[in-house]
């Protein structure tokens, strides 16, 4: 009886959500360019209404849950798509470019969020969405380190903003500087932020391009396994000094329990991407579930701009989209000097 009406409790807003990333995925679907993605608009649509009407108690504790809970389990659905030995294949050659890139991002965006004195949630936010794969690696680190839906929502933002620039200055940038398929397709690849916007600038060079682009991406998803392990670890440091701050004695006995420290819904990611990799799940299954972790993720992300008010974000200021600025505008001149350095420009 207990368990049905915490279920009662937690439909409302999860059904909310859903409507709005179905309503997200319809304008994606009747955009002439494909320049935006669902999960942008959702968070935008979100957003919107939070400045008109805010979320009442019938519906907080669905939104809280869609954007916790149903977020974390998007993410493990979407290791269903990928097959580690192609990546590893592509990865060969995308690795180099990539272990510059994602040094790039985290330590000049730790140099570049202390100098603007972004927080330093936000900060890793937006250099996970820069480095790794926008919004899926902002969506996998954010419950890691209990990010506000604040800093979610200004780091998907930041994110969107340069994809949008990158997906039409890429092409012109690329044919400029004379660059093969190949060369293109691992630039794009490893420099421009979500998938979408990827597969977007990857195609408008040509189609032997887009596909090496898409398989550089999603090599890089991979680096989300590492990268929110870290960020588990450190988060778990600095909640332990905290303590031991306040004098608890449990932070003072007690050590780091590194099989607590692991997020699970990364090791159900993991997993998924290995059982795929040896053929067990069929492909249109594969496909399905991929298709049900996108659109999951459109409605933890549609909660998420439902929780978020766009007056919170103008305080933070111009900083945050300044940092995003710099991070974007590095890691795409480290990616093609990497690339000159190789020989393969």
């Amino acid at each position: 009886m207990q368990a049905i009406k915490k279920l009662g409790r937690l439909v409302p807003g999860f059904v909310l959500a859903l409507v709005i990333a179905a309503v997200a995925r319809l304008i994606e679907s009747v955009m002439p360019i494909h320049l935006i993605g669902a999960s942008v608009i959702a968070l935008f649509i979100g957003m919107i209404i939070n400045a008109f009407w805010k979320p009442t108690p019938l519906v907080a504790e669905g939104l809280k849950f869609t954007s916790k809970k149903i977020l974390k389990f998007a993410i493990i659905l979407l290791g269903a798509s990928l097959n580690i030995t192609i990546v590893l294949n592509v990865g060969k050659l995308s690795l180099v470019v990539m272990l510059f890139t994602l040094l790039t991002c985290f330590g000049g965006g730790y140099i570049v969020g202390r100098l603007l004195k972004i927080n330093w949630k936000l900060s890793n936010l937006i250099s996970a969405g820069t480095g790794i794969c926008g919004g899926s690696a902002i969506a996998a680190i954010a419950p890691v380190i209990d990010a506000d839906d604040t800093d979610i929502a200004y780091a998907m933002s930041a994110t969107f903003l340069f994809d949008m620039a990158m997906i039409v200055l890429f092409p012109i940038m690329g044919h400029a500087m004379g660059l093969s398929d190949m060369a293109y397709g691992l630039w794009s690849g490893t420099a421009v932020n979500d998938t979408s916007s990827v597969v977007a600038a990857g195609y408008a060079f040509s189609e032997a391009a887009g596909d090496f682009a898409t398989m550089v991406k999603l090599t890089r998803t991979l680096s989300i396994i590492p990268t929110v392990i870290v960020f588990a670890v450190i988060s778990a440091r600095l909640e332990r000094k905290k303590a031991v701050a306040s004098g608890s004695t449990d932070a003072k006995s007690g050590k780091l329990n590194v099989a607590k420290i692991i997020p699970w819904f990364i090791l159900g990611f993991l997993a998924l991407a290995v059982i795929n990799s040896f053929g067990l799940i069929p492909q249109a299954l594969g496909h399905s579930m991929k298709d049900v972790s996108k659109f999951l993720m459109v409605a933890a992300l549609a909660a998420i701009g439902l929780n978020t008010s766009i007056k919170d974000m103008k305080r933070a200021g111009i900083a945050p989209m300044i940092h995003g600025f710099i991070i974007s505008a590095l890691v795409v001149i480290v990616a093609i000097a990497v690339e000159y350095f190789m020989g393969l420009v």
